[in-house]
């Protein structure tokens, strides 16, 4: 029997579809799945038709975090080979944030330690009114260290610090509340808000996205003037760009 991929890929329309496809493993983080999602990034990536991209589980769950195999192997591993792996994970986040257009992350059941990570760490989050959302590693000795940095950039650094050091479940109301998702959508309707929400990213201007989520996330660690010049200059390439000028002249033609 043919194994089947740990990640699918599809482009619909403007946005590109990857599915985590372990569901009899509830999509559980390991090596091939890591590799999986890092390839269909950068080929969504390549792909100047693309306007968005979607992050969804197969099954009834997004991701419920690293698989016992993987959780084996951490604890049978030297220092050297879980920096290796822990990098492989590090890698897979700062390419979320590399990938031009939007990451939108739709999150069904549990999003839990990995799985949490890996949502945190995209652009968006959509989430169903049954989801769950958690960073449980503490309850085993571990620390959900890397996505600490990007939870940090979310929430408060209150909210962040019991996030991640009580290892609790929240529901999907509660992470929106507390900046971790940006909309949620009732079960029934779920799929369909999600594909009406990222149909939105066709209607704006493509590179006009991709220059705001370059300068949103290049501002990160700057001085308030540096972070102000940085919006100056690229303004100023913003008007340079096809999108900008046909914008200008349609408005102009209305007024």
């Amino acid at each position: 029997m043919e194994e089947q991929s740990p990640v699918l890929y599809a482009v619909e329309g403007p946005v590109a579809l990857v599915t985590l496809n372990r569901p009899e493993k509830r999509n559980a983080l390991n090596d091939a799945l890591v590799r999986g999602l890092k390839d269909a990034l950068r080929q969504a990536d390549a792909d100047e038709s693309v306007s968005a991209v979607l992050v969804n589980g197969a099954g009834a769950d997004f991701c419920s975090g690293a698989d016992l195999a993987a959780l084996r192997k951490i604890s049978e591993s030297s220092i050297i080979e879980n920096l290796e792996d822990a990098q492989s994970l590090l890698e897979l986040f700062a390419l979320i944030r590399r990938v031009r257009v939007p990451v939108v992350a739709a999150v069904r059941g549990r999003a839990l330690a990995g799985g949490c990570g890996l949502a945190t760490a995209c652009d968006l989050v959509l989430a169903s009114e049954s989801a769950r959302f958690g960073y449980p590693e503490v309850k085993i000795g571990f620390v959900p260290a890397m996505v600490t940095a990007i939870l940090r950039r979310n929430v408060s650094e209150k909210r962040a610090f019991e996030l991640l050091t009580r290892g609790a479940e929240i529901s999907a109301r509660e992470a929106e509340r507390v900046g971790l998702v940006n909309h949620v959508y009732d079960d029934t309707v779920f799929e369909s808000q999600v594909e009406a929400y990222v149909a939105g990213f066709e209607k704006v201007s493509r590179s006009a996205v991709m220059l705001t989520k370059r300068l949103l996330y290049h501002m990160d660690g700057m001085t308030f003037d540096a972070a102000l010049q940085s919006g100056a200059d690229l303004n100023a390439v913003a008007r340079m760009t096809e999108d900008c000028r046909q914008g200008i002249a349609r408005f102009l033609k209305k007024s």
